[in-house]
Protein backbone atom coordinates (compact mmCIF):
# COMPACT_ATOMS: atom_id res chain seq x y z
CA UNK A 1 0.00 0.00 0.00
CA UNK A 2 1.55 3.45 -0.94
CA UNK A 3 2.40 5.43 1.95
CA UNK A 4 0.95 8.86 1.69
CA UNK A 5 2.39 11.22 4.24
CA UNK A 6 3.19 15.47 5.33
CA UNK A 7 6.86 16.19 5.36
CA UNK A 8 7.72 20.06 7.27
CA UNK A 9 10.30 21.03 8.27
CA UNK A 10 10.44 24.60 10.88
CA UNK A 11 13.30 27.28 10.46
CA UNK A 12 13.44 28.84 14.22
CA UNK A 13 14.97 31.84 15.74
CA UNK A 14 16.69 30.70 18.86
CA UNK A 15 17.89 33.21 22.27
CA UNK A 16 19.64 32.69 24.81
CA UNK A 17 16.81 33.11 27.05
CA UNK A 18 15.75 29.72 25.46
CA UNK A 19 17.80 27.89 27.67
CA UNK A 20 18.59 29.04 30.66
CA UNK A 21 15.70 27.35 32.56
CA UNK A 22 14.14 24.14 31.82
CA UNK A 23 10.54 25.64 31.24
CA UNK A 24 12.06 28.25 29.00
CA UNK A 25 13.72 25.13 26.87
CA UNK A 26 10.03 23.52 27.05
CA UNK A 27 7.90 26.60 25.74
CA UNK A 28 10.82 27.43 22.50
CA UNK A 29 10.39 23.66 21.46
CA UNK A 30 6.58 23.85 22.07
CA UNK A 31 6.66 26.80 19.86
CA UNK A 32 8.10 25.24 17.58
CA UNK A 33 5.09 22.23 17.34
CA UNK A 34 3.08 25.11 17.42
CA UNK A 35 4.10 26.94 14.87
CA UNK A 36 3.76 23.79 12.73
CA UNK A 37 0.23 22.91 13.70
CA UNK A 38 -1.57 24.61 11.13
CA UNK A 39 0.54 23.16 8.48
CA UNK A 40 -0.17 19.61 9.90
CA UNK A 41 -1.96 17.14 7.66
CA UNK A 42 -5.12 15.46 9.44
CA UNK A 43 -5.66 12.90 6.62
CA UNK A 44 -2.46 11.08 6.75
CA UNK A 45 0.54 10.75 9.01
CA UNK A 46 2.88 13.46 9.38
CA UNK A 47 6.61 13.97 9.78
CA UNK A 48 8.57 16.81 12.03
CA UNK A 49 12.27 17.37 11.43
CA UNK A 50 13.90 20.24 13.42
CA UNK A 51 17.12 21.38 13.61
CA UNK A 52 20.54 20.45 14.82
CA UNK A 53 22.12 21.33 18.14
CA UNK A 54 18.61 23.04 19.38
CA UNK A 55 20.19 21.07 22.68
CA UNK A 56 23.73 22.35 22.87
CA UNK A 57 22.46 25.66 24.57
CA UNK A 58 21.16 23.77 27.40
CA UNK A 59 24.69 24.31 28.58
CA UNK A 60 23.38 27.80 29.38
CA UNK A 61 21.37 26.67 32.54
CA UNK A 62 21.61 29.00 35.24
CA UNK A 63 22.18 31.78 32.66
CA UNK A 64 25.77 33.41 32.04
CA UNK A 65 26.93 36.95 32.12
CA UNK A 66 29.60 36.26 29.35
CA UNK A 67 28.50 37.80 26.18
CA UNK A 68 30.69 35.03 23.82
CA UNK A 69 30.82 31.54 23.38
CA UNK A 70 34.01 31.35 24.27
CA UNK A 71 34.12 33.10 27.58
CA UNK A 72 30.70 31.31 28.54
CA UNK A 73 32.26 27.95 28.06
CA UNK A 74 35.38 29.55 30.78
CA UNK A 75 32.51 30.89 32.73
CA UNK A 76 30.21 27.13 33.38
CA UNK A 77 33.31 25.14 33.50
CA UNK A 78 34.56 27.20 36.55
CA UNK A 79 30.99 27.41 38.01
CA UNK A 80 31.04 23.45 37.57
CA UNK A 81 34.64 23.03 38.28
CA UNK A 82 34.83 20.39 40.63
CA UNK A 83 32.94 18.55 38.76
CA UNK A 84 34.27 19.06 35.50
CA UNK A 85 37.88 18.49 36.89
CA UNK A 86 36.92 14.93 38.35
CA UNK A 87 35.81 13.80 34.69
CA UNK A 88 39.21 15.34 33.09
CA UNK A 89 40.83 13.37 35.39
CA UNK A 90 38.95 10.18 35.48
CA UNK A 91 38.14 9.68 31.61
CA UNK A 92 40.81 11.67 30.46
CA UNK A 93 38.70 14.13 28.47
CA UNK A 94 39.16 18.29 28.05
CA UNK A 95 37.30 20.90 29.70
CA UNK A 96 34.65 21.22 27.17
CA UNK A 97 34.09 17.59 26.69
CA UNK A 98 33.95 17.42 30.76
CA UNK A 99 31.30 20.05 31.10
CA UNK A 100 28.93 18.83 28.47
CA UNK A 101 29.50 15.33 30.04
CA UNK A 102 28.23 16.93 33.75
CA UNK A 103 25.58 19.09 32.23
CA UNK A 104 24.13 16.32 30.48
CA UNK A 105 22.83 14.77 33.24
CA UNK A 106 20.16 17.52 33.01
CA UNK A 107 19.84 18.39 29.42
CA UNK A 108 19.42 14.90 28.16
CA UNK A 109 16.64 14.07 30.50
CA UNK A 110 15.36 17.17 29.60
CA UNK A 111 15.44 16.83 25.88
CA UNK A 112 14.23 13.23 26.01
CA UNK A 113 11.37 14.23 27.84
CA UNK A 114 10.45 17.33 25.56
CA UNK A 115 10.86 15.80 22.79
CA UNK A 116 9.17 12.28 23.38
CA UNK A 117 5.91 14.66 25.02
CA UNK A 118 5.84 16.73 21.70
CA UNK A 119 5.93 13.54 19.41
CA UNK A 120 3.03 12.30 21.44
CA UNK A 121 1.25 15.51 22.22
CA UNK A 122 1.16 16.55 18.47
CA UNK A 123 0.46 12.86 17.36
CA UNK A 124 3.63 13.18 14.62
CA UNK A 125 6.95 11.30 13.50
CA UNK A 126 9.35 13.70 15.13
CA UNK A 127 13.49 13.86 14.51
CA UNK A 128 13.72 16.22 17.18
CA UNK A 129 16.85 17.68 15.88
CA UNK A 130 20.19 17.36 17.84
CA UNK A 131 22.27 17.52 20.61
CA UNK A 132 25.56 16.49 21.87
CA UNK A 133 24.82 13.39 23.40
CA UNK A 134 26.89 10.76 25.53
CA UNK A 135 26.81 7.09 24.81
CA UNK A 136 24.78 4.83 27.14
CA UNK A 137 24.79 1.07 28.44
CA UNK A 138 22.44 -1.12 30.17
CA UNK A 139 24.33 -3.01 33.34
CA UNK A 140 22.48 -5.54 35.64
CA UNK A 141 19.47 -3.40 34.49
CA UNK A 142 20.54 0.07 35.39
CA UNK A 143 21.53 2.36 32.59
CA UNK A 144 25.42 3.82 32.47
CA UNK A 145 27.13 6.09 30.63
CA UNK A 146 29.91 5.10 28.40
CA UNK A 147 33.20 6.95 29.56
CA UNK A 148 34.21 9.90 27.58
CA UNK A 149 32.50 9.58 24.40
CA UNK A 150 29.67 12.63 23.33
CA UNK A 151 28.19 12.33 19.96
CA UNK A 152 26.06 15.08 17.89
CA UNK A 153 23.44 12.60 17.85
CA UNK A 154 19.86 13.05 16.51
CA UNK A 155 17.10 11.04 18.32
CA UNK A 156 13.58 10.57 16.49
CA UNK A 157 10.24 9.44 18.13
CA UNK A 158 7.20 8.10 16.68
CA UNK A 159 3.72 9.52 17.34
CA UNK A 160 2.95 7.06 20.27
CA UNK A 161 5.75 8.85 22.09
CA UNK A 162 7.97 5.71 21.38
CA UNK A 163 11.95 6.14 20.41
CA UNK A 164 11.94 4.91 16.79
CA UNK A 165 16.23 5.43 17.18
CA UNK A 166 19.17 7.82 17.04
CA UNK A 167 22.00 8.58 14.52
CA UNK A 168 25.11 10.04 15.08
CA UNK A 169 27.21 12.58 13.22
CA UNK A 170 29.80 11.10 11.33
CA UNK A 171 31.92 13.98 9.78
CA UNK A 172 32.46 16.99 12.63
CA UNK A 173 33.35 20.78 11.44
CA UNK A 174 36.55 22.32 13.17
CA UNK A 175 33.77 23.66 15.90
CA UNK A 176 33.01 20.54 17.10
CA UNK A 177 36.25 19.21 17.01
CA UNK A 178 39.16 19.78 19.51
CA UNK A 179 39.57 23.28 20.38
CA UNK A 180 35.72 23.76 20.29
CA UNK A 181 33.07 21.52 21.68
CA UNK A 182 35.33 18.41 21.35
CA UNK A 183 32.44 15.93 20.59
CA UNK A 184 33.39 12.58 19.23
CA UNK A 185 32.56 11.71 15.66
CA UNK A 186 30.16 9.25 14.89
CA UNK A 187 30.30 6.04 13.27
CA UNK A 188 29.68 5.65 9.81
CA UNK A 189 28.81 1.43 10.47
CA UNK A 190 26.14 2.63 13.07
CA UNK A 191 23.81 4.87 10.35
CA UNK A 192 20.62 2.83 9.33
CA UNK A 193 17.68 3.39 7.55
CA UNK A 194 14.31 3.39 9.82
CA UNK A 195 11.67 1.84 8.10
CA UNK A 196 7.86 3.97 9.36
CA UNK A 197 5.09 5.11 7.40
CA UNK A 198 6.37 8.44 6.85
CA UNK A 199 9.28 6.45 4.89
CA UNK A 200 12.41 4.97 5.21
CA UNK A 201 14.21 7.42 7.55
CA UNK A 202 17.93 8.11 7.38
CA UNK A 203 19.63 11.03 9.17
CA UNK A 204 22.67 13.06 7.39
CA UNK A 205 23.30 15.97 10.01
CA UNK A 206 24.52 18.94 8.54
CA UNK A 207 28.14 17.97 6.84
CA UNK A 208 27.22 14.59 6.56
CA UNK A 209 24.38 15.20 4.07
CA UNK A 210 27.04 16.52 1.76
CA UNK A 211 29.80 13.54 2.16
CA UNK A 212 29.10 10.24 -0.41
CA UNK A 213 30.49 7.77 2.40
CA UNK A 214 27.20 9.23 4.66
CA UNK A 215 24.74 9.18 1.43
CA UNK A 216 25.84 5.80 -0.01
CA UNK A 217 25.27 4.07 3.28
CA UNK A 218 22.08 5.28 3.64
CA UNK A 219 21.00 4.75 0.39
CA UNK A 220 22.45 1.23 0.34
CA UNK A 221 20.47 0.06 3.27
CA UNK A 222 16.89 1.34 1.42
CA UNK A 223 16.61 5.02 3.13
CA UNK A 224 13.77 6.77 0.96
CA UNK A 225 13.30 9.84 3.13
CA UNK A 226 16.86 12.07 3.88
CA UNK A 227 16.53 13.63 7.10
CA UNK A 228 19.59 16.70 7.48
CA UNK A 229 18.88 18.83 10.64
CA UNK A 230 21.05 21.86 10.13
CA UNK A 231 22.51 24.74 12.10
CA UNK A 232 24.96 26.45 9.65
CA UNK A 233 26.99 28.88 12.11
CA UNK A 234 27.87 31.56 9.38
CA UNK A 235 26.05 34.62 7.82
CA UNK A 236 24.10 32.64 4.65
CA UNK A 237 25.53 34.69 2.15
CA UNK A 238 28.98 34.38 3.12
CA UNK A 239 31.66 32.56 1.07
CA UNK A 240 32.39 29.28 2.89
CA UNK A 241 35.34 26.70 2.69
CA UNK A 242 35.04 23.69 4.40
CA UNK A 243 37.55 20.57 4.93
CA UNK A 244 38.32 18.17 2.84
CA UNK A 245 39.28 21.32 0.69
CA UNK A 246 38.93 24.47 2.76
CA UNK A 247 40.64 26.80 0.01
CA UNK A 248 37.61 25.52 -2.30
CA UNK A 249 35.48 29.19 -1.01
CA UNK A 250 32.13 29.62 -2.59
CA UNK A 251 28.75 31.41 -1.35
CA UNK A 252 27.06 29.19 0.85
CA UNK A 253 23.80 29.20 -0.87
CA UNK A 254 25.84 27.64 -3.82
CA UNK A 255 27.55 24.95 -1.60
CA UNK A 256 24.36 23.98 -0.28
CA UNK A 257 23.33 22.53 -3.31
CA UNK A 258 25.45 19.95 -2.79
CA UNK A 259 24.05 18.33 0.02
CA UNK A 260 19.88 17.55 0.55
CA UNK A 261 19.26 18.70 -3.44
CA UNK A 262 21.85 16.86 -5.21
CA UNK A 263 21.22 13.99 -3.10
CA UNK A 264 17.59 13.89 -4.20
CA UNK A 265 17.84 15.09 -7.84
CA UNK A 266 20.87 12.35 -8.86
CA UNK A 267 20.07 9.66 -6.19
CA UNK A 268 18.10 6.86 -5.72
CA UNK A 269 17.05 8.47 -1.99
CA UNK A 270 13.70 10.26 -2.64
CA UNK A 271 13.41 12.97 -0.41
CA UNK A 272 14.90 15.14 1.80
CA UNK A 273 13.63 17.11 4.61
CA UNK A 274 16.53 20.58 5.59
CA UNK A 275 15.37 22.51 8.31
CA UNK A 276 17.52 25.60 9.35
CA UNK A 277 18.05 27.44 12.69
CA UNK A 278 18.83 31.04 12.54
CA UNK A 279 19.46 34.12 14.56
CA UNK A 280 22.88 34.82 16.96
CA UNK A 281 23.72 33.47 20.25
CA UNK A 282 26.09 35.06 22.18
CA UNK A 283 28.78 36.15 19.48
CA UNK A 284 27.78 33.25 17.12
CA UNK A 285 25.36 33.78 13.49
CA UNK A 286 23.19 30.92 12.38
CA UNK A 287 21.48 31.53 9.16
CA UNK A 288 20.26 29.45 6.08
CA UNK A 289 17.37 28.22 3.69
CA UNK A 290 15.55 25.09 4.85
CA UNK A 291 14.11 23.02 2.17
CA UNK A 292 12.53 20.28 1.12
CA UNK A 293 13.62 18.42 -1.89
CA UNK A 294 12.69 15.69 -4.54
CA UNK A 295 13.41 15.20 -8.05
CA UNK A 296 14.43 17.46 -10.47
CA UNK A 297 11.62 17.51 -12.46
CA UNK A 298 9.34 18.09 -9.63
CA UNK A 299 8.47 21.68 -7.70
CA UNK A 300 8.46 25.04 -9.21
CA UNK A 301 11.61 26.74 -10.51
CA UNK A 302 12.95 28.10 -7.54
CA UNK A 303 16.73 28.00 -5.53
CA UNK A 304 18.57 29.13 -2.75
CA UNK A 305 19.74 33.02 -2.84
CA UNK A 306 22.75 34.10 -4.99
CA UNK A 307 21.77 30.86 -6.91
CA UNK A 308 20.09 30.00 -10.12
CA UNK A 309 15.85 28.88 -10.20
CA UNK A 310 15.88 25.19 -10.87
CA UNK A 311 13.70 22.34 -10.50
CA UNK A 312 14.11 19.73 -7.03
CA UNK A 313 12.51 22.70 -4.39
CA UNK A 314 9.54 20.85 -3.28
CA UNK A 315 9.57 23.98 -0.67
CA UNK A 316 11.96 26.19 -0.18
CA UNK A 317 11.97 29.54 2.64
CA UNK A 318 12.68 32.72 1.57
CA UNK A 319 16.17 34.21 2.97
CA UNK A 320 15.68 37.41 4.34
CA UNK A 321 16.22 39.89 1.97
CA UNK A 322 16.11 39.98 -1.82
CA UNK A 323 18.26 41.79 -4.38
CA UNK A 324 21.55 41.41 -6.38
CA UNK A 325 24.31 39.08 -4.66
CA UNK A 326 26.41 42.43 -3.07
CA UNK A 327 22.89 43.72 -1.83
CA UNK A 328 22.45 40.31 -0.36
CA UNK A 329 26.35 40.08 0.94
CA UNK A 330 25.72 43.27 2.79
CA UNK A 331 22.00 41.63 3.95
CA UNK A 332 23.74 38.95 5.84
CA UNK A 333 26.81 40.86 6.93
CA UNK A 334 24.28 43.78 9.04
CA UNK A 335 22.07 40.94 10.42
CA UNK A 336 25.71 39.39 12.10
CA UNK A 337 26.19 39.15 15.66
CA UNK A 338 27.74 42.19 17.04
CA UNK A 339 26.68 44.26 13.75
CA UNK A 340 25.43 46.93 15.48
CA UNK A 341 22.83 47.59 12.60
CA UNK A 342 19.08 47.79 13.38
CA UNK A 343 18.81 44.64 11.28
CA UNK A 344 21.12 42.94 13.67
CA UNK A 345 19.62 39.79 14.41
CA UNK A 346 16.75 40.03 11.97
CA UNK A 347 15.74 36.70 10.13
CA UNK A 348 13.32 34.55 8.68
CA UNK A 349 11.56 31.66 10.26
CA UNK A 350 9.07 29.38 8.98
CA UNK A 351 7.19 26.45 8.37
CA UNK A 352 7.83 24.33 5.19
CA UNK A 353 5.59 21.25 3.91
CA UNK A 354 5.34 19.17 1.06
CA UNK A 355 3.31 16.18 0.55
CA UNK A 356 4.91 12.96 -0.17
CA UNK A 357 4.19 9.24 -1.30
CA UNK A 358 6.16 6.06 -1.57
CA UNK A 359 5.69 2.51 -2.48
CA UNK A 360 5.65 0.01 0.23
CA UNK A 361 8.74 -0.32 2.92
CA UNK A 362 10.64 -3.33 2.16
CA UNK A 363 13.63 -2.16 4.67
CA UNK A 364 14.24 -4.19 7.63
CA UNK A 365 13.36 -2.80 10.87
CA UNK A 366 17.22 -2.42 12.31
CA UNK A 367 18.34 -3.54 15.59
CA UNK A 368 18.50 -1.19 18.43
CA UNK A 369 21.92 -0.42 19.40
CA UNK A 370 22.73 -1.18 22.62
CA UNK A 371 22.66 3.12 23.21
CA UNK A 372 19.15 2.72 21.80
CA UNK A 373 18.39 -0.05 24.08
CA UNK A 374 19.65 2.25 27.49
CA UNK A 375 17.48 4.68 26.48
CA UNK A 376 14.70 2.92 25.63
CA UNK A 377 14.51 1.53 29.42
CA UNK A 378 15.56 4.80 31.01
CA UNK A 379 12.24 6.82 29.15
CA UNK A 380 10.29 3.71 30.55
CA UNK A 381 10.05 1.31 26.96
CA UNK A 382 11.02 -1.85 26.29
CA UNK A 383 14.41 -2.41 25.34
CA UNK A 384 13.38 -4.59 22.16
CA UNK A 385 10.69 -3.78 19.28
Amino acid sequence: MTRSFRAVAVQPQWHVDDFIMPAAFQRWMHTQLRMARPQLAQDRPNLVVLTELNGLPLLLLGGVRATTFKSAARELVLRHWPAVLRLMLTERVSAIRALQLHVAQVAVPLYLSVCRDLALSYGVYLCCGSLPMPRYRLEGGEVRRVSGVLTNQAVMFGPDGRLIGCADKVHLTPPEQAGGLDLSPGRLDELRAFPTAVGDLGVAISLDAFRADVIDCLREQGCTVLLQPDANGISWTADEGLPPDPAHVRPQPLAWLESSWQVTTSGQIRYAVNPMVVGNLLDLTFDGQSAITGRLHEGVLQSYAMTEPRGGFLALLPWAAQGTDEELREAGRVRTAGSGHPLENSYQTGVLTADLELPPSVVPEPTPTEHERALRAWLGEPTRR
